[in-house]
């Protein structure tokens, strides 16, 4: 079994049993954001979390074994995203990537934002003129060293 067919069998229930992210996490008892990225292949669960897992999905032994190995992260099938709402994503980069570096630059010096000291939470916002997607990162800065 390859790691895309537990992603797969993972979606297929879900779908199959009505169930939302927010409910799965809270059982595993993290943030949806986090486990609905593990679910989907991109971070590792631990045996606890794995057992979890499996058991809202009703997966195999060896499924619940696979989301315990550390993913190779990176889920783009194309390094530009053919679906529109990704696509959205990779233009807001093109467009403002530059401005994020330049003022993440200005506030901080020399680094980067950490992906893997990283928190992000997505709300619905209620706008009498059609409701918006707030997405809030926040990841700690890392500063390039000197050697």
């Amino acid at each position: 079994m390859k790691r895309i067919e537990v992603t797969e069998m993972i979606v297929a229930a879900k779908i199959q049993k009505g169930l939302k992210w927010a409910d799965v996490a809270r059982e595993v008892g993290l943030s949806k954001e986090w486990v609905t990225a593990g679910c989907l292949g991109q971070m590792t669960f631990d045996k606890e979390q794995a057992t979890t897992v499996g058991r809202i999905f009703g997966l195999p032994a060896d499924a619940v074994a696979l989301l315990q190995v550390v993913p190779y992260k990176g889920s783009l099938p194309t390094a530009v995203p053919a679906d529109p709402l990704l696509y959205r994503f990779y233009e807001l980069i093109n467009v403002y990537g530059t401005t994020f570096k330049e003022l993440i630059h200005e506030e901080f010096g020399d680094g980067i934002m950490s992906a893997i000291d990283f928190n992000v939470n997505l709300t619905r916002e209620a706008n009498a003129a059609g409701d918006r997607v707030s997405i809030v990162m926040s990841g700690k800065f890392l500063p390039y060293k000197s050697y």
